[in-house]
């Protein structure tokens, strides 16, 4: 499975994503400061499955509507920065997705996330993921998931993948920096939070219209996950 990730800098790189999903084969894309008001329902092969709607800029999840199945969605907001509380620009920062592989016959969760930005303080931001990902298991508990996005977390990283390890999950970052507007706050900002999957590979994308490059992340199921997510569904069945 192939996921890109991109934070479209108020929108200004949408008429990219075609392009990107195209070049890249990607099956999965996940969108951040995406215009929820003007993205298409599909996107070169890839099918809308939810958008929020309650941000002025939100995330968006397309997922190829021939390989997989939308099966539930959660949009959720997390705890609220000074910038969230004066600006407003996103009420809710988190979009879960249930999909269905077709062919496997198994269930995953792939998400997009979008962090409060640098002006909050790193514990609000370990405080808005570490509740992501424990909210995500609501959309199935067991189940392989995948949480990419602006997490904007430059420095300290080591730290937060300490707090991310200790619910279980794991952080990779890219192979290069994905933020290169301002000389000061260069570095790695999007990333991708796992549990249950292999992670072949994140690839930082060539820059485009916006201030964040795009990632691609490479996944599959692990084999162990796999069969836990086949015995909860069949016990559920």
């Amino acid at each position: 499975m192939k996921v890109i990730s991109y934070n479209l800098r108020k929108h200004r790189a949408a008429v990219e994503l075609a392009h990107l999903v195209e070049r890249h084969g990607a099956d999965v894309l996940c969108l951040q400061e995406a215009d929820t008001s003007d993205i298409p329902e599909v996107i070169s092969g890839l099918r809308l499955a939810d958008s929020t709607q309650r941000n002025r800029l939100g995330l968006a999840v397309y997922y190829r509507e021939n390989t997989y199945r939308a099966v539930d969605v959660r949009a959720l907001a997390l705890k609220k920065s000074l910038h969230d509380r004066v600006l407003k620009p996103a009420e809710e920062r988190l979009l879960g997705v249930r999909l269905h592989d077709i062919d496997a016959g198994h269930d995953f969760i792939v998400a997009s996330f979008h962090a409060a930005p640098l002006t909050a303080l790193n514990s609000l931001r370990r405080h808005q993921i570490r509740t992501a990902l424990t909210e995500l298991q609501s959309l199935g508990e067991g189940l392989p998931a995948l949480m990419v996005g602006d997490y904007n977390y430059p420095v300290f990283k080591e730290h937060l993948g300490q707090h991310i390890r200790e619910q279980g999950y794991e952080l990779n970052l890219s192979d290069s920096r994905t933020y290169t507007r301002y000389r000061f706050f260069r570095g790695h900002y999007d990333f991708a939070t796992s549990i249950g999957f292999e992670i072949d590979r994140v690839r930082t994308l060539p820059q485009g219209l916006s201030d964040h490059l795009p990632i691609l992340v490479t996944a599959r199921p692990s084999a162990t996950s796999r069969r836990a997510a086949s015995h909860s569904e069949a016990g559920a069945a």
